[in-house]
């Protein structure tokens, strides 16, 4: 199910984003063809984000003092805290024949299947990435392509502190409300939701076109 040597699973649980994010550049830098794909599954401790073209002015006030981190994904501001799912795609799209609006297709249905599984009605919104329920966004996500590799990934609430996303407008959304599981009576933790995801991510993800050697 995991393509053999071409792709890696890794759970690093709570993970401050710096080093994460200096570790998926690396990774993609000096990745080459025959490079396995992986997949990370972990936590922030609180930060804000903001894309590579992203505007300062969307983060509204910050009374915790919540380290603000530029991120070279796409995208405006988002939150990031104990409670809130990450997953990380790094992943070779040439070599599985994916275009960039195709992954981002793929990212949000594994989190809707991922919210059917808990008997919750996800959806898309035109002109707004991200997954919702209703009018509120459960799962926001960002990328960023280099040499058609991706880096960055997606992000689902699960039992996250709200009240940051209160602080900002949410991906550049003034008023966007956010909700998670916990809001609908669900109780699995992070690792848990974590393992449905991935199941949903590996079913999605297309096969690598061709062996070259190993990895």
């Amino acid at each position: 199910m995991t393509d053999g040597v071409w792709l890696r699973i890794k759970r690093l649980g709570p993970t401050d984003y710096a080093p994460v994010l200096e570790a998926m550049r690396a990774f993609t830098a000096a990745r080459g063809a025959d490079t396995a794909d992986e997949i990370w599954l972990l936590e922030h401790p609180p930060v804000f984000t903001l894309g590579q073209a992203g505007d300062p002015a969307h983060l509204l006030q910050n009374p915790d003092g919540i380290p603000l981190a530029r991120a070279d994904r796409g995208g405006q501001i988002t939150y990031h805290g104990p409670g809130q799912l990450l997953a990380y795609l790094l992943i070779d799209l040439s070599r599985r024949r994916l275009k960039v609006r195709e992954t981002v297709h793929l990212m949000e249905e594994a989190m809707i299947a991922t919210l059917a599984d808990y008997r919750l009605a996800g959806k898309r919104k035109h002109g707004a990435p991200g997954v919702y329920i209703g009018e509120a966004k459960i799962g926001a996500l960002g990328l960023r392509i280099k040499n058609a590799c991706s880096y960055h990934g997606l992000s689902l609430n699960v039992d996250i502190d709200l009240t940051p996303f209160s602080w900002i407008n949410p991906c550049g959304h003034p008023g966007l409300k956010t909700v998670r599981l916990a809001d609908f009576g669900l109780t699995d933790d992070v690792e848990t939701v974590g393992e449905r995801l991935l199941a949903h991510l590996l079913r999605l993800l297309p096969p690598p076109r061709k062996k070259t050697g190993t990895p």
